[in-house]
């Protein structure tokens, strides 16, 4: 479900109410653990964290006019969503969050390439997802994109 939100804050405050909480507290999870450099805004219907033109002028692969994405979140029809493009990009970093997640959660891990699925809005992990943010700074991910997926 793509919303057609064109800030942030507008894009929580079209949530239901069931999920406009664990939005609010997902988002202010990112934004109080997200390495200095990454911005935030809405992009592809999503909320989301990318490094700006500012400090990666060649943009994102797909289309050089966005910014190179990073993180992005979305409530989505059937689950909450968290789309970390390190952990497709960074085997190492998925292992660690794989084996990280059971200490956080009772339920089975959700997920796809980079995308993390919360059925429940009470099983969200927030200290888990917190530590998830802060392991990647700016030049991290610009080295691991130009490495891994710009080739």
């Amino acid at each position: 479900m793509q919303s057609l939100a064109t800030t942030p804050e507008h894009y929580l405050l079209d949530l239901p109410e069931e999920r406009k909480v664990a939005m609010q507290t997902l988002r202010n999870t990112i934004l109080e653990n997200l390495p200095k450099g990454f911005t935030e805004k809405m992009a592809y219907g999503m909320i989301g964290y990318a490094v700006p033109h500012s400090i990666y002028p060649d943009g994102y692969h797909c289309d050089p006019k966005i910014p190179l994405p990073f993180i992005s979140i979305a409530s989505q029809k059937n689950f909450v969503a968290l789309y970390h493009m390190g952990i497709y990009a960074d085997k190492s970093l998925l292992d660690w969050f794989v084996a990280e997640y059971p200490k956080h959660c009772k339920t089975k891990l959700d997920m796809g390439k980079s995308c993390i699925r919360f059925k429940k809005m009470d099983d969200i992990p927030f200290k888990l997802i917190a530590k998830l943010v802060q392991k990647i700074t700016v030049d991290d991910w610009i080295s691991m994109y130009e490495s891994v997926i710009k080739r």
